[in-house]
């Protein structure tokens, strides 16, 4: 997984800036920034600084924080999947073991999803209809919906 900051960045930032400022020395730089010295030596090797930190040496090199920050990315991954994966990793289980468990999770999961069974209707001319009209229709779909899902299922 990516680091929510590209600390990547930010450390070769901080090498620039210190250069486009004369060549500071690291001890100078820490001292500008009102950072420890360590800490900056550790941001300019890849490290990730603790907040408060970070936000000095941001500020220190004039730049937004959230120029750091990666975007957020898409949930791709479905569940049963991902708990599949991290059943796989789990150093307590056999392989077989993992794959069985995953397996019935991914069958609990398919059955008891829940699929929205909500009719909707969109009429287009239901400003013509006068409100005696569209209530009454609207209470005929709801028992309508009601029925349907009151139905037992079909075998496919």
């Amino acid at each position: 997984m990516d680091e929510p900051i590209d600390i990547k960045m930010l450390g070769m930032l901080v090498r620039t800036e210190r250069e486009r400022r004369g060549r500071l020395s690291l001890r100078a730089a820490a001292e500008q920034a009102e950072v420890p010295f360590n800490t900056l030596a550790r941001v300019e090797k890849g490290d990730l600084p603790d907040l408060a930190n970070f936000r000095r040496i941001v500020d220190w090199l004039g730049l937004p924080p959230e120029r750091f920050f990666q975007p957020a990315q898409l949930r791709i991954e479905n569940t049963p999947e991902l708990i599949a994966y991290h059943l796989a990793r789990d150093p307590n289980l056999t392989d077989a073991a993992a794959e069985k468990i995953a397996s019935l999770v991914r069958e609990l999961y398919s059955n008891l999803v829940a699929a929205d069974r909500n009719v909707r209707v969109h009429l287009r001319a239901a400003s013509t209809f006068s409100p005696e009209a569209s209530r009454k229709l609207g209470i005929l779909l709801s028992e309508m919906q009601e029925k349907l899902t009151a139905m037992p299922p079909t075998k496919s």
